[in-house]
């Protein structure tokens, strides 16, 4: 396969995002987004998928965290479209189940060219430090959205937000990886009937 790698910038009113990354990296990170969770979030995306990230964001976090994080995850998911170009012999189709002591979650993504999310994670507190639990749904609708994958994230157990939400991710990551790792039997093959992703 080509070098899978992306460099985005999006620049908008609230935020200006950058992310540059390696699919086929060893999980090194460089991240600065301003709020300290989300960064140790996305360190879990880097390691746990093996994809060398940077994502520098600087957003109107004196409103709240709500706009960095939502554009971040698009810019992301931007950024793996274009790494991953037109799907040839890829897996397409990952799955993962993570435990983190109480919390267990399973995360199912296909890159199917078309968007869509599916999210059950009932969190049990509204913050994790200063990440507003709710904005883990926005992170991934963008993620989706931009980078035209379906994607089911359910918490399947779980009584402290920072278990449900890294397990969350690390699934995440794990998924994802399985999906982008090629397929040695399909090189050079769209994985799909029609032909096309």
């Amino acid at each position: 396969m080509n070098t899978r790698t992306a460099d985005i910038r999006r620049d908008t009113q609230e935020t200006k995002i950058r992310v540059s990354l390696d699919l086929d990296g060893t999980g090194k990170a460089v991240l600065a987004t301003g709020i300290g969770f989300f960064d140790h979030m996305l360190d879990q995306i880097a390691r746990h998928g093996l994809i060398d990230l940077d994502i520098q964001a600087e957003g109107d976090l004196h409103i709240d965290g709500h706009h960095t994080v939502e554009d971040v995850g698009i810019t992301l998911g931007m950024a793996v479209a274009r790494a991953v170009g037109d799907k040839k012999g890829i897996t397409r189709y990952g799955h993962a189940y993570v435990p983190l002591d109480e919390a267990l979650s399973r995360v199912v993504i296909d890159f199917s060219g078309r968007p869509g999310l599916h999210m059950d994670v009932p969190f049990k507190a509204g913050m994790i430090g200063g990440f507003d639990t709710q904005l883990a749904f926005e992170f991934f609708q963008g993620f989706a959205n931009h980078a035209l994958v379906t994607l089911h994230i359910d918490n399947l157990k779980g009584q402290n937000a920072h278990h449900q939400c890294e397990t969350v991710f690390k699934a995440f990551a794990r998924a994802l990886r399985m999906a982008l790792t090629p397929d040695p039997r399909s090189a050079g093959v769209i994985p799909s009937t029609k032909g096309t992703l």
